[in-house]
């Protein structure tokens, strides 16, 4: 069983991706109650945690139903990390998570996320005074290297275990790629077959079913899996990869009652936790992905994405249950 310091996890566990602007308490609820295993929040910037942003600070919200639950954060000055860090420890996380894999420009131009790729010895003395400051677990996730010439990510591995991080989930695309190309796990294979290394190796990048979730596991030998964009508007992935995986048998497809259930139940927890101006927004992202496959949802989509009345949007998600009730969605 993976341990990350005193957690101890399921025998090849799930993770639950930490997604800008996806990842808030709604959204890991209802992959919580769908089989994730260990969540993280969506990336904190140190400077505004350090600055008390209030959007930094909402993002440190969390549910004990959750555990256990990492807080991720990304940065590029060494000094304002470990004061994140420090500050991020009050609020009892179980894990400490450093993000070195984001690809957006807006981050990695400050030399934070994936732009640390480019100065390994950075990488690896910034890691190490985190891992000094906290008494949290900490953890990496970071991607194979900024781009082809520079695929170091074995070597780099071994180095941040060495200064005492406790696991690392490696993204199968270079900081180039961005989210282009098919991710390539032969380098996160060829960590986890480095005698040196000791702690779980989580692998991501590409995971969208069950077969592909059981072929990698075997092929790449990794001590458990990340799933990030399948399972936006669709937890049920989680519980479909643990099913297959005992059974060699695929669930059938979530039918639109639950379909409507789980949104629903996302949504009012978005009022709740954001507001409901905020909640309405933001939601109006994952009604394509909670609903699709369906034939002609273009029309109730835009219902739902132009009414801002909370009421509505549930007689909404109502009739859709109604409308295409007895509709088989695709295994």
């Amino acid at each position: 069983m993976p341990k990350i310091g005193d957690i101890i996890l399921p025998e090849f566990p799930l993770l639950l991706a930490p997604m800008e602007d996806v990842s808030d308490p709604p959204f890991r609820m209802v992959c919580k109650k769908h089989g994730a295993d260990l969540m993280y929040t969506e990336f904190i910037s140190s400077e505004g945690l350090i600055r008390d942003a209030a959007k930094s600070r909402m993002k440190l919200d969390i549910y004990e139903y959750e555990r256990p639950i990492g807080v991720q954060i990304f940065g590029s000055e060494t000094e304002t990390m470990v004061r994140c860090a420090e500050i991020i420890e009050a609020t009892n996380p179980d894990l400490l998570d450093i993000n070195y894999g984001c690809p957006v420009m807006k981050v990695t131009c400050k030399g934070a996320g994936a732009g640390i790729l480019k100065d390994i010895p950075k990488m690896v003395s910034m890691t190490e005074a985190i891992v000094k400051a906290t008494k949290l677990p900490v953890t990496v996730k970071t991607r194979l290297g900024w781009d082809d010439q520079s695929k170091n990510v074995v070597e780099v591995a071994e180095r941040l275990q060495d200064i005492g991080i406790q696991a690392l989930t490696v993204h199968g695309r270079t900081r180039v790629q961005m989210y282009k190309g098919e991710a390539d796990w032969e380098l996160i294979s060829k960590i986890k077959e480095n005698p040196r290394m000791k702690i779980p190796i989580f692998g991501n990048g590409d995971i969208d079913s069950p077969e592909k979730a059981m072929e990698y596991r075997n092929k790449y030998g990794v001590d458990g899996i990340m799933i990030g964009r399948a399972s936006i508007g669709y937890p049920w992935i989680f519980n479909e990869i643990k099913h297959y995986f005992a059974t060699g048998e695929k669930l059938p497809a979530p039918n639109i009652q639950q379909r409507a259930e789980a949104c629903r139940e996302h949504f009012e927890f978005s009022l709740k936790w954001k507001g409901t101006v905020l909640g309405v927004l933001e939601m109006r992202r994952h009604y394509s992905n909670y609903f699709k496959g369906l034939p002609h949802f273009k029309e109730d989509r835009m219902q739902l994405v132009t009414t801002n009345e909370p009421s509505e949007i549930i007689s909404k998600l109502e009739e859709i249950t109604v409308k295409y009730d007895g509709f088989e969605f695709a295994v």
